[in-house]
């Protein structure tokens, strides 16, 4: 069965599809979540790019830093790593994370 027949909820504002996953057996099943993120790295990548690794933050005390999807915060969220502010600044950090990031730096 194809997962457009499983496809139980779909969210048009945040492009976040619930999709449900029967076992083989039919006991047991897995809710997934998906988010096209496509249009959120599009946009973190322009505002990435109107920076340079030098240039300083400014005085006010708040920096954006990053967009995530909702999807990757929930499953963050899941993994304690939120709550966590050292996992999250090395999880910012990382650079398998780029695309979430709107500013070149470390954090």
């Amino acid at each position: 069965m194809s997962d457009d027949n499983n496809i139980i909820s779909s969210d048009p504002e945040t492009k976040i599809q619930t999709i449900f996953h029967p076992s083989d057996d039919g006991n047991k099943f897995v809710l997934e979540e998906r988010q096209d993120a496509e249009e959120i790295v599009e946009v973190n990548r322009y505002q990435y790019n109107l920076y340079d690794q030098r240039t300083p933050f400014s005085g006010d005390g708040f920096h954006k830093v990053a967009s995530i999807p909702l999807v990757v915060l929930m499953d963050l969220e899941a993994k304690g790593i939120t709550r966590d502010p050292k996992a999250f600044v090395k999880w910012l950090n990382d650079p398998d994370n780029l695309y979430f990031r709107t500013r070149p730096g470390r954090v």
